[in-house]
């Protein structure tokens, strides 16, 4: 699926930063893409860049969607029938993994369209709603963004769902209120989460999934400051009496919930290839001031306990880079990967949390400058310990696939 341009021009060979125990992974055609991904990343999103990007608090980067825009990142996933770029969920680590290398948290102006657009309506959407949304997914016509958590329920989804929707002539009224939706400010439809009944007896039944235009009446967005990611807002959605047509419910009514689950193994595996791109950009600017920094009469990378630090964070990117294609190649053959996806999730967001921490050590004063790009990573990859799933209950679930008890 990637035979086209804009790919042509960047399918050249090289080895790979990580050795060959990716490549064992990885056919032909996933290293082309691979290669021609990280060229593209080196000189259209240079780290310098991202960083001044990165400070516009609330300040959308256009400039940023529309480079990926021009390379075909937004097909990337869709199938070509739709206007995609075709590729498996192999295909979309690698190319999370190599935008995360300089953009770091960046990474997720395109992910969250990626994640609840293209998946939200491949997987919960009917043929209509397919060749409606999809093609123009593709094509960066669209933005979408995630409206699933509310303020009192956090990580208990269902417990905490006070969002409603009441059937009314043509449609849906919906009152409630949502946050943390990334993107939401700029984004064009809200891939949203409500209750549809309340005569159920599990709490997972009775949910529906509505794409709500973000200009539609009675939707409210407030961005909400935040530590890291500054530039991608993460929001409040305020829904009063908003009116959604029929047509705009995804898949069955009452069944959302479970339709929704099917993309949750792919988030999380994102979200851990993008943690491991950050931990490739820490790695690289750790390397490169120990061998340029010196200090008493030697290069800071003949001290011992340093090299001990970087050592640490090969082992860590060695480890997470093996359970990331490992759980990718079981996705993308169809296979269980659910207990896969939640280890790969809580290893890499831990490890680059640590590494980033390691690495503002290792720069000393000037990482924790505002001026190099260790810092960024420090901020942006603390929130992917806690999200989409925070790591306490992902261990939770690795647990009771063990045979342990349900804990919540």
């Amino acid at each position: 699926g990637f035979s086209r341009e804009p790919w042509r021009a960047f399918f050249i060979l090289r080895n790979p930063l990580g050795g060959d125990a990716m490549d064992r992974y990885l056919d032909d055609e996933d290293r082309m893409f691979r290669d021609a991904v990280r060229d593209w990343v080196s000189a259209e999103f240079p780290k310098d860049w991202c960083r001044e990007l990165e400070r516009r608090e609330h300040e959308f980067p256009h400039a940023f969607w529309d480079k990926l825009t021009a390379f075909g990142a937004h097909g990337i996933g869709i199938p070509e029938e739709f206007g995609g770029q075709g590729g498996t969920i192999v295909t979309q680590a690698l190319f999370a993994r190599e935008l995360a290398r300089t953009a770091a948290g960046l990474g997720w102006v395109w992910g969250v369209t990626s994640f609840s657009g293209s998946k939200a309506i491949r997987f919960c959407g009917d043929e209509e709603q397919q060749q409606r949304f999809l093609p123009k997914i593709a094509a960066g016509e669209l933005k979408t963004a995630m409206a699933f958590s509310e303020p009192g329920g956090g990580t208990d989804l269902l417990g905490g769902m006070k969002t409603r929707a009441e059937r009314v002539e043509g449609g849906w009224l919906i009152n409630g209120e949502k946050i943390w939706s990334t993107c939401a400010n700029v984004a064009d439809y809200l891939f949203l989460m409500a209750r549809s009944r309340r005569d159920v007896q599990r709490r997972a039944d009775g949910i529906s999934i509505f794409f709500v235009p973000r200009t539609a009446k009675g939707v409210t967005v407030t961005e909400l400051p935040k530590l890291g990611m500054r530039c991608v807002a993460s929001c409040s959605v305020h829904l009063e009496d908003v009116f959604v047509p029929d047509e705009l419910l995804l898949g069955e009514e009452g069944k959302g919930w479970y339709q929704s689950t099917r993309t949750l193994n792919n988030e999380r595996l994102v979200n851990a290839a993008t943690c491991l791109g950050m931990l490739d950009g820490v790695i690289e600017d750790a390397l490169a001031h120990m061998q340029a920094r010196r200090a008493f009469g030697k290069t800071i990378g003949e001290f011992q306990i340093l090299q001990h630090y970087l050592a640490d964070m090969a082992m860590w990117q060695m480890q997470g880079e093996l359970l990331v294609m490992h759980t990718a190649r079981l996705q993308a053959e169809g296979l269980p990967s659910a207990t896969e996806s939640g280890m790969a999730k809580v290893l890499c967001s831990e490890y680059v949390s640590k590494a980033a921490d390691l690495g503002i050590q290792i720069l000393g004063g000037m990482g924790y400058s505002a001026e190099t790009d260790m810092q960024r990573y420090w901020r942006d990859s603390r929130l992917l310990r806690i999200g989409p799933i925070s790591n306490e209950m992902a261990r939770n679930m690795i647990a009771e696939s063990m045979g342990l008890p349900r804990s919540f």
